[in-house]
C-alpha cells in the first residue's frame, strides 16, 4: 500500500512538471521565430542609422566608422546572432542617441503598462464574470437584456473616445481622478492607484463585455447539462451548484478568451498612454521609431512578445487546472 501511495504521489508531482516541460518546448520555436521577425524588420529598414547619428555634415569616412563601431557593417546573420546572444544575457544594447541602456529605459517605462494592463484585466474579470453570471441566471429577463445591451455598447465604443469621455466627466467635472500623468508606487501608493483607474477602465470595457457575453453563453449551456439536474435532485443549493460545479466547467472558454485579448490590451495601452499622457512603452517605442533608434525598438518589441508568451503560458496553466482532462491529454 505504501508503494502504491508513493507511486501515486510521484505521478501527481511529475504530471505538472511534464506539462510545463511540454509547454516550454512548444513555446521555444515561437519565441525564436519572433526574435527573427523583430530583428529582421528593424535591421532591414531602409533608414541609414549611421548617417542620422553623424549628422548632415558627416563625411563618408565618418559614417563608415560609425557603422563599424555599431557593428552594422557585418552580415545580417552575424548581427542577429550577436544581438540574440546579448539579449539572452539581459543586454538589449544601448540607445543610439541617448546612450542610455535599453534595459534601463524599459525598466522605467514597463511598470506603467504593467499597471494599467493588470488593472484592466482585474476590472474586466470581476465585472465580466459578475455580469455574465447575473445575466445567465435568468436568461432573457430584464437584467439579462440590460447587461447584454451594455456589453454591446462597450464593444462599439472606440477606446480613445471612451478615455476622453471618462476624462471629461470623472476627472475634469467631478475631479475624482487625475486627468493625466503617472505616479510610481514608491512615491505614493494612493496616487498610483488613482492615476491608473481611468486608463484601466478604458482598456477593460471591451474585454469585460466579451467576457460577460462568453460566460453568459457558457453558463446557460452548462445549466442544461444532465449532471446539474442530478445535483439539484440530491438537494444541493443553487449557489453551490452555480459556483462549485457550473462556473468551473463553463469558465474555461472565457479564460481562453481573456488570454486571446492580452495582445489587444498591450496594444490598447499605447492608446491609453496618448489619451492620459502616460510615459509607457508605447511612447518609448514611438519616440524611438521617429528617431530610428533601432536598439530601443527591438527591446520594446522583444519585451512585449515575452509578456504575451508568458501570459499564454499562464492561461494554459489555468485552463489545465479548470479542465484536468485537457491537461492530461
Amino acid at each position: 500500500m505504501a508503494a502504491i501511495a508513493l507511486a501515486s504521489r510521484e505521478r501527481r508531482i511529475s504530471a505538472p512538471l511534464r506539462w510545463l516541460g511540454a509547454e516550454i518546448v512548444r513555446f521555444v520555436p515561437v519565441a525564436l521565430l519572433s526574435t527573427i521577425i523583430v530583428f529582421g524588420i528593424t535591421a532591414l529598414a531602409p533608414a541609414n542609422v549611421a548617417a542620422t547619428i553623424a549628422g548632415e555634415t558627416a563625411t563618408p569616412a565618418q559614417i563608415a566608422a560609425i557603422n563599424h563601431q555599431l557593428g552594422l557593417d557585418r552580415s545580417v546573420p552575424a548581427q542577429y546572432a550577436s544581438w540574440l546572444w546579448k539579449a539572452l544575457h539581459g543586454n538589449l544594447g544601448v540607445s543610439y542617441f541617448t546612450r542610455i541602456p535599453v534595459l534601463t529605459s524599459i525598466e522605467q517605462a514597463f511598470p506603467v503598462d504593467l499597471s494599467i494592463v493588470l488593472g484592466a484585466t482585474l476590472i474586466a474579470v470581476i465585472t465580466g464574470f459578475a455580469g455574465g453570471l447575473i445575466a445567465a441566471v435568468r436568461p432573457n429577463g430584464l437584467v439579462d437584456r440590460l447587461i447584454t445591451g451594455l456589453a454591446s455598447i462597450a464593444l462599439a465604443l472606440p477606446e480613445f473616445w471612451l478615455g476622453i469621455l471618462l476624462t471629461i466627466f470623472l476627472a475634469v467635472k467631478l475631479r475624482l481622478f487625475p486627468a493625466s500623468g503617472y505616479v510610481t508606487t514608491s512615491m505614493s501608493l494612493e496616487g498610483w492607484a488613482r492615476h491608473i483607474v481611468l486608463p484601466s477602465v478604458t482598456l477593460a470595457a471591451p474585454v469585460a463585455a466579451v467576457v460577460a457575453r462568453q460566460l453568459r453563453i457558457s453558463v446557460i449551456k452548462e445549466l442544461e447539462e444532465n449532471y446539474v439536474t442530478g445535483v439539484v435532485v440530491r438537494g444541493f443549493s443553487r449557489r453551490r451548484i452555480l459556483f462549485k460545479h457550473v462556473l468551473r466547467n463553463s469558465a474555461a472558454p472565457t479564460v481562453a478568451t481573456i488570454g486571446l485579448y492580452v495582445p489587444s490590451l498591450l496594444g490598447g495601452a499605447v492608446i491609453a498612454e496618448i489619451v492620459f499622457a502616460l510615459p509607457g512603452l508605447g511612447q518609448l517605442a514611438l519616440n524611438a521609431a521617429q528617431a530610428h533608434d533601432i536598439p530601443v525598438i527591438q527591446g520594446v518589441l522583444l519585451v512585449t512578445i515575452a509578456v504575451v508568451l508568458l501570459s499564454n503560458l499562464a492561461v494554459d496553466a489555468l485552463l489545465g487546472w479548470l479542465r484536468p482532462g485537457v491537461r492530461r491529454s
